[in-house]
């Protein structure tokens, strides 16, 4: 399916199944850069309603046109992610992104301990940010600090998190099913979840499944019905 240039500039909303590795940047540019080419266009508005980090898949909605003054009111609905967390150690970027750093006993974590920890972080919470983050403080990035070494004082923001379910626990892995407000990193969460348990974790999969009532199956596998994003052959 394709779009005249008037019902672009009119407004579409896109949902693209973000593939592994690639960053949200990444999908805005190739779908901007695709419908510049393909209608002769210097300039178009094209941008994304919440950031989902290089090492998740799942949900990114695109808005293009008019439609980019709705991304406020998309990033401020409910989202829902499914994954899995390590138990037993950390890492510098709280998921894949960086080695390993630490390790920490598991010997003492039951399965009912993993649920009754869950009940810890539901409800309006504070939530310390990952330092390998894209929130901006004095202007610099937090990962662009990280990389450089240089230390930062992170505020924490308040979140809420109205469900998080355990569906399946292979010690050291625990795979979750989290619904939750603006704002929230699950990185983040993984981290205070070993913490909590007296241990460490960090995350090793994620994926959105769903920002308010927009859900990735109607993504198609990473592919726009009108072929503005494709995935790489």
């Amino acid at each position: 399916m394709s779009y005249t240039l008037d019902e672009l500039r009119e407004g579409k909303v896109f949902l693209v199944d973000k593939p592994l590795d690639w960053t949200s940047f990444d999908v805005v540019k190739k779908i901007r850069y695709n419908i510049r080419k393909a209608h002769n266009l210097k300039k178009f508005k094209v941008g994304h309603a919440g950031t989902l980090d290089p090492k998740a898949t799942g949900l990114l909605i695109i808005c293009v046109g008019k439609f980019t003054k709705k991304i406020d009111e998309y990033q401020a609905q409910e989202k829902v992610y499914t994954g899995k967390i390590k138990l037993g150690a950390t890492t510098e970027s709280y998921d894949t992104e960086k080695p390993e750093n630490k390790q920490f006993s598991i010997s003492h974590i039951t399965p009912d301990l993993i649920h009754e920890t869950t009940k810890q972080f539901l409800g309006e919470i504070d939530q310390f940010p990952p330092m390998h983050s894209a929130i901006k403080l004095n202007g610099k990035r937090l990962y662009e600090l990280a990389r450089a070494g240089e230390e930062a004082e992170i505020k924490p923001r308040k979140i809420t998190i109205s469900k998080f379910e355990i569906t399946n626990i292979d010690m050291p892995y625990v795979s979750f099913k989290v619904t939750c407000g603006k704002g929230t990193y699950i990185r983040s969460l993984a981290y205070d979840f070993g913490k909590a348990l007296n241990s460490g974790a960090y995350l090793v999969k994620l994926r959105r499944e769903q920002i308010g009532d927009f859900n990735v199956k109607n993504a198609k596998n990473g592919v726009l019905e009108n072929d503005y994003f494709k995935l790489p052959e």
